[in-house]
């Protein structure tokens, strides 16, 4: 019998051993206790507007803006038109980078009427980003020689493959019709690896994508429509429609699911983030007509409060998106380019 307690005994330290090693191996990972939006402006100079600027909270409802509005990306140096609007910015899974794509489109110089692609962005630390852009008329003339917007793009990881995905919506010139495209980005992501291809069509057609997983749901948010057998539109708003696969099939809901939607109130440009540290959900939209930014809650991504809240800020953002950021990242910034709240300069 003694010889039985002793050995298991030596097993059970050898156990505790084993799990003492693990512990002490496992790095500190450092809490998210903040919140990175990024945008384009609203106000001021019209060529000064659509440039990538930043923006960071405490608590997702108060902002502040960094580098004192100024943009923290020239657009002339990272885009084709020397404007860059709706940015997408994405924490890498597993890699340590964080990844950004946004709209390759200067309307003040060249108008509304045609825009060539999107611009790529990748970054090691949030301060220092290497770029690339991707003409969709020049790189794939086969298949998009006309087309006309290539617009919102927005990236997400693909844990089936294990590559990141970049969608779109896309227009021609020869049909009305707004459709989703989507590629997968190449290793360096500095462009696609294949043609984009259609991702999905929504009945009425539709813009500004925005892919939330959760519980092995895809959630795909949208600026969708209604239309009457003229074709006419009689309703807008925000939409979603849902996929536990990237490539589809999306099964499409036709509920909205802003409280502006029949109203003369514009929405678009939604973008849906998690709270740190609690199950609840920001869908927040840009009321573009109005000049306000304002969010709606939820805790499952199908039911969303049926009231909505306002954010504080010192900036007039235009369609953007926000990432959660730790205590290190958010000093990291303020380094850089001033304007972090000061409770989240703290050690």
């Amino acid at each position: 019998m003694d010889h039985l307690y002793s050995s298991m005994n030596n097993k059970a330290m050898v156990i505790i051993m084993a799990l003492v090693a693990i512990v002490a191996c496992t790095p500190n990972v450092e809490p998210y206790e903040g919140y990175l939006f990024a945008y384009f402006e609203g106000g001021g100079e019209a060529d000064q507007q659509e440039q990538i600027r930043f923006a960071v909270s405490a608590d997702a409802v108060n902002w502040q803006a960094l580098n004192g509005n100024q943009p923290v990306l020239a657009s002339s140096a990272i885009s084709q038109t020397g404007g860059v609007r709706d940015p997408h910015i994405l924490r890498g899974t597993d890699d340590g980078k964080f990844y950004m794509v946004g709209t390759d489109m200067f309307t003040k110089k060249d108008g509304w009427d045609h825009n060539p692609g999107i611009v790529l962005l990748h970054s090691p630390d949030l301060i220092d980003w290497e770029h690339a852009w991707v003409d969709l008329e020049a790189s794939y003339p086969e298949q998009f020689k006309d087309v006309k917007w290539v617009w919102a793009p927005q990236v997400i990881f693909d844990k089936a493959v294990g590559k990141y995905l970049v969608y779109f919506t896309v227009r021609f010139y020869y049909d009305d019709r707004l459709d989703f495209y989507s590629a997968y980005a190449n290793e360096d992501f500095t462009g696609f690896e294949a043609v984009p291809q259609l991702m999905f069509k929504t009945k009425y057609g539709a813009i500004d994508g925005d892919i939330v997983e959760k519980d092995g749901v895809y959630h795909l948010f949208y600026k969708g429509h209604t239309r009457n057998k003229e074709g006419e539109e009689i309703k807008n708003g925000i939409q979603q429609a849902t996929s536990t696969s990237l490539q589809g099939p999306w099964k499409e809901d036709f509920k909205y699911l802003d409280i502006y939607a029949g109203k003369p109130t514009r929405v678009e440009g939604s973008s849906v983030f998690k709270l740190n540290g609690k199950e609840l959900y920001f869908l927040m939209y840009d009321l573009y007509s109005d000049h306000r930014y304002e969010y709606q809650r939820s805790t499952d991504l199908n039911h969303f409060s049926d009231t909505t809240g306002g954010f504080t800020k010192d900036f007039y953002p235009r369609h953007g998106s926000v990432i959660s950021i730790t205590k290190a990242e958010a000093r990291r910034l303020h380094d850089k380019w001033g304007g972090v709240p000061p409770e989240l300069l703290e050690k």
